[in-house]
């Protein structure tokens, strides 16, 4: 997508989900989804802006009749329900989940097939929308799971997490632009031009849109390089992340507002439009929306704060470019007019 229009498209995605301590044990059964009742007063705050959400929403979630309810009486005008994949709580279950098998991508094809089918099932019967948009649970993604996504008429995905590594899977070296995967690495964009007519539609099955995630100085690889030799014995033991961080010589960020003040995101919002890139996707967990019960933040009033910190970056944002709302399937849409109208010109 090209810069001609001067118009960014700003996604906000939000893992709808059930909550639980995040330094304990997955949870299996008995699952507390206390945070959906947050999502109409959130909802309403981003109608105010023009946001638009894509809710990412979980087993746990669509089985819960009375949080059902509640993202069934949304205004679907204003938002998307897509499918979020968690392994521990998403039908049929085949062993105890552990934090290998907590990863989508590291489950056997045909049990991934089974859980989204039941998840589709669900999202379809108990709030009323076929899911066009998915993320899997702990991110990550593959060929095999992307060509599944395909058949099952999802067109659209966001479960690559840039500048990412665990010793699960990596999307360290993958776009943090969107892009259609290629199919054997999903970390790469597909060459579509040496394809042949039959591949080149393979390879356009599903578009990518990643979280926005960077530092801020431009040269991410460098960037990453750094912060990942610095993260290791001895330069760990010395906290030279930390002193870098706070001397704000090199700062990881994301648009993520559990993970970064609304000036840290602002940063970041001011590096992606240098490095010329239209599309900001601003993610963040509804578990978030209640106090103290993921681990990851323990800010009080936690809806209102989230909420102000939105609203900072978007007035930022606002500030300096043209900027339109959509949801991630919207997005997409968006995007692929761009590309077809780049190759007619």
């Amino acid at each position: 997508m090209d810069d001609s229009s001067g118009q960014i498209l700003f996604v906000l995605s939000v893992d709808t989900e059930e909550e639980w301590d995040w330094s304990g044990p997955f949870p299996e059964d008995n699952f507390c989804v206390k945070n959906i009742k947050e999502l109409p007063a959130f909802q309403f705050f981003c109608q105010e802006l023009g946001i638009k959400p894509t809710y990412f929403v979980d087993y746990a979630v669509a089985n819960d009749l009375v949080a059902a309810n509640t993202l069934k009486a949304l205004n679907k005008s204003y938002c998307e329900i897509g499918a979020h994949l968690h392994p521990w709580v998403n039908p049929p279950f085949f062993d105890d989940t552990c934090e290998a098998s907590s990863h989508v991508v590291n489950l056997p094809i045909d049990h991934v097939k089974q859980k989204l089918l039941a998840l589709n099932k669900k999202i379809i019967k108990e709030i009323g929308q076929t899911p066009k948009s998915f993320r899997t649970g702990r991110w990550g993604i593959n060929g095999e799971i992307l060509k599944l996504l395909h058949q099952e008429g999802i067109s659209v995905d966001s479960s690559v997490y840039p500048l990412y590594k665990s010793e699960y899977f990596s999307c360290e070296s993958a776009p943090n632009i969107p892009y259609w995967p290629d199919l054997n690495d999903t970390n790469k964009q597909a060459d579509i031009a040496s394809t042949n007519a039959n591949e080149h539609n393979n390879e356009q099955c599903v578009l990518e849109i990643p979280v926005t995630v960077g530092f801020n100085r431009p040269y991410y690889s460098l960037a990453q390089k750094l912060h990942k030799m610095f993260a290791k014995p001895p330069f760990i033991w010395l906290r030279i992340n930390g002193f870098l961080w706070h001397t704000k010589v090199l700062r990881k960020l994301y648009l993520c507002p559990e993970l970064c003040s609304a000036d840290n995101m602002k940063t970041l919002v001011d590096g992606s439009l240098k490095k010329g890139h239209t599309v900001l996707h601003m993610y963040f967990h509804s578990s978030s929306l209640i106090e103290n019960v993921t681990g990851l933040s323990s800010q009080s009033n936690a809806r209102e704060t989230i909420c102000q910190q939105i609203r900072e970056v978007i007035e930022h944002l606002q500030k300096n470019r043209k900027v339109k709302f959509c949801t991630i399937s919207e997005a997409k849409e968006i995007i692929i007019n761009h590309e077809k109208n780049d190759k007619s010109n």
